[in-house]
């Protein structure tokens, strides 16, 4: 027997046995890496810890890719939309009035969340890390509720009467997007849980979410939370969608700051008809290709005069202060990609919504059913908000790329897709 070999092979065994551990390692630590990040997504003054955690998952990734010891996949519905989207904002560089504002934004306002979705579909691809993912949403909102209420009207004294926001941190229009996709989540998990303190954790949640978005007094807000509940609740429970409605009619007729905030009248009034009328004047001038994927090159006068195309429209709708923004997620992408990248982005939510359909209507068991009826409500919430803001960039954004990713896990373990991380 060779001595010296076996002596030569169990330091071999011992390296190669080190190497896969740390392998073994950097793929759990991708999951928590990105869960930190989602956690901080509300929270402001958290950049550093949301870039380091982000760009660590994504370094670790195609550390394991060039290693080959993860089988990353793009297999997804979404996939072919997302491509045909991107090449769109891609060949509109080429043609943006500020083609550096708009480079900038094609990496950081699209490629970055479509880095999200696909990491998050590879390492969350499976029922326990499905629902640790959705604990770590709803907490995170109901802290960031909770906290900012007391902010706010506590330690700042502002009085209830004033709405809830905070206009550098997280604006009034854009506080929806977190809470309405927590709430949805608490209320899936409430039916599902069975330990009462567990209950009673998101029973406290809920409420610090409900009563966030109720404070905004948004109108984007609460017109998503009533269709967001409708969705939720018509599949199982049609009695008490009847009772929303109803309530909901009552509180509109008879609380005073919801009859004069959703009143028709009010909506016609409202400044938004005419920034959108000023917005569709720019489109009309760049209809093809927009004015370039750059968030900024809306607002700056020395590349688009906001005032004259302001002064285009019917004079009862012209804004005295110009808004330097769409404040309207489909205006901004018409405006920005064109009426062809508009139809392709529309061509992303077409897909997304008929493999919601097949989910819910075809799922191989109610766990993935139920799930499918969740992110359909959220979907929705978040769209319906989007007609009232900005939602392709920041939180709102990441929040709609974290409902893609959800609904593609869901179609993976639909499909009896193997998890791709286990």
């Amino acid at each position: 027997m060779d001595m010296h070999a076996t002596t030569d092979t169990v330091p071999q065994l011992s390296e190669q046995s080190s190497r896969e551990k740390i392998f073994k390692i950097l793929s759990l630590s991708v999951p928590v890496l990105m869960g930190i990040f989602l956690f901080f997504v509300p929270f402001p003054h958290t950049t550093a810890i949301k870039e380091t955690c982000f760009y660590g998952s994504v370094t670790i990734v195609l550390i394991l890719i060039y290693f080959k010891k993860i089988d990353f996949s793009f297999k997804s519905p979404l996939t072919l939309p997302f491509a045909l989207f991107t090449a769109w904002a891609l060949i509109g560089l080429f043609f943006a009035l500020d083609k550096g504002n708009s480079l900038h934004d094609f990496r950081a306002h699209l490629l970055k969340y479509l880095a999200i979705y696909y990491i998050l579909i590879n390492f969350f691809s499976s029922r326990k890390r499905l629902t640790i993912l959705s604990w770590t949403i709803i907490i995170s909102a109901a802290i960031f509720s909770i906290g900012g209420l007391v902010y706010f009207y506590v330690i700042l004294k502002n009085p209830i009467s004033i709405r809830f926001g905070f206009s550098r941190m997280m604006a009034i229009d854009l506080i929806g997007f977190v809470t309405i996709f927590a709430m949805l989540l608490s209320m899936r998990q409430f039916r599902l849980e069975t330990n009462w303190y567990r209950r009673a954790i998101l029973v406290v949640c809920l409420l610090g979410t409900s009563m966030a978005t109720y404070l905004t007094m948004s109108r984007g807000s609460l017109g998503a939370v009533f269709i967001a509940l409708i969705v939720f609740f018509v599949k199982k429970n049609k009695l008490l969608v009847v009772f929303l409605i109803i309530f909901s009619l009552i509180a509109v007729r008879s609380v005073p700051v919801l009859k004069s905030r959703l009143s028709f009248s009010a909506a016609l009034k409202d400044i938004r008809v005419g920034i959108n009328l000023t917005t569709l004047e720019i489109i009309k001038d760049y209809p093809v290709t927009g004015i370039g994927f750059g968030m900024r090159t809306y607002g700056y006068s020395n590349f688009i005069d906001l005032e004259k195309y302001n002064a285009k429209i019917p004079p009862q709708y012209r804004q005295q202060t110009v808004i330097r923004s769409p404040h309207n997620s489909l205006a901004g992408v018409a405006v920005r990609t064109g009426i062809v990248g508009l139809a392709l982005f529309l061509f992303i939510y077409f897909i997304f919504v008929r493999l919601g359909w097949k989910i819910i209507r075809y799922g191989k068991d109610d766990f993935i059913k139920d799930w499918g009826v969740c992110i359909m409500a959220a979907f929705i919430g978040v769209f319906v908000q989007a007609l009232f803001a900005d939602g392709m960039f920041g939180p709102q954004a990441i929040v709609l790329y974290t409902i893609f990713a959800i609904m593609t896990i869901l179609w993976q373990l639909n499909t009896e897709t193997d998890s791709i991380i286990i």
